[in-house]
């Protein structure tokens, strides 16, 4: 079973590799579609789901200890919100392209099973972790990162008023920096977690997040440019200043 897992846990070391290539909204892609919020749920529920069956399983040795549950719930806390509540809240939403909802429906069960696995099972921590600098600098990460995708996602729903119709340039927060500022927020969320578990698995999920996240914010943030005149030129693509 270990070896099965550490082959596993090599693959995703593999698939981040390549990850920057598989650019979520490809043009060229054409095909069936699912309504926004179904997609949304039926992706992320894996993620949701695998940490909740680690938890109530009787094998799950390490989450006896605090460090293991409070990172398992760190995790189970974003998939919470990303699939109970936030495609709630979506506001109309253009139909998911089923290639990519399948792509994103996999990785979910794939990563939720690796990362829950690896903390319920695998990681162990020092009574003490949870009060050293990297534990604490990466929660705190995480739950930035957390509040700027939250606050991010909320800006781009009050865009438009009820029976508005057409685009407008995003406003406030992270997004007077940056044209991916719900991206951004994300990816310094997973970085936190990464930081906070100090894992191999941890690592390779923020990689391949950042990875992901920048080709969609590259899209957003070419379409901003050519759809609106006044865009403003300052604005980088996901990381303030930088990128």
């Amino acid at each position: 079973m270990n070896n099965i897992y550490e082959s596993l846990n090599a693959f995703l070391a593999f698939i981040t590799c390549g990850s920057f290539l598989l650019g979520r909204y490809s043009p060229q892609w054409r095909g069936r579609r699912l309504p926004a919020k179904t997609a949304w749920v039926l992706q992320e529920l894996p993620s949701l789901v695998w940490p909740l069956c680690e938890c109530v399983r009787a094998s799950s040795e390490r989450l006896r200890s605090w460090p293991n549950r409070i990172l398992l719930a760190m995790f189970i806390v974003h998939y919470g919100h990303r699939t109970l509540i936030f495609p709630y809240l979506i506001r109309g939403g253009k139909p998911t392209l089923l290639y990519s909802w399948a792509m994103a429906f996999v990785f979910c069960t794939y990563n939720g099973y690796l990362q829950s696995r690896y903390l319920s099972q695998y990681a162990v921590y020092a009574d003490d972790w949870v009060t050293q600098p990297r534990f604490l600098t990466g929660f705190a990460l995480w739950l930035l990162g957390m509040l700027i995708n939250i606050h991010s996602d909320h800006i781009l729903r009050s865009l438009r008023k009820p029976g508005e119709t057409g685009y407008r340039i995003p406003r406030g927060g992270l997004f007077e920096y940056v044209s991916g500022a719900n991206y951004f927020g994300e990816t310094v969320e997973w970085c936190g977690f990464a930081l906070a578990s100090w894992s191999l698995q941890g690592g390779a999920f923020a990689l391949f997040t950042f990875c992901i996240l920048l080709a969609r914010a590259n899209n957003h943030h070419q379409w901003y440019l050519e759809k609106f005149e006044d865009y403003p030129k300052f604005r980088k693509i996901i990381i303030p200043f930088l990128l």
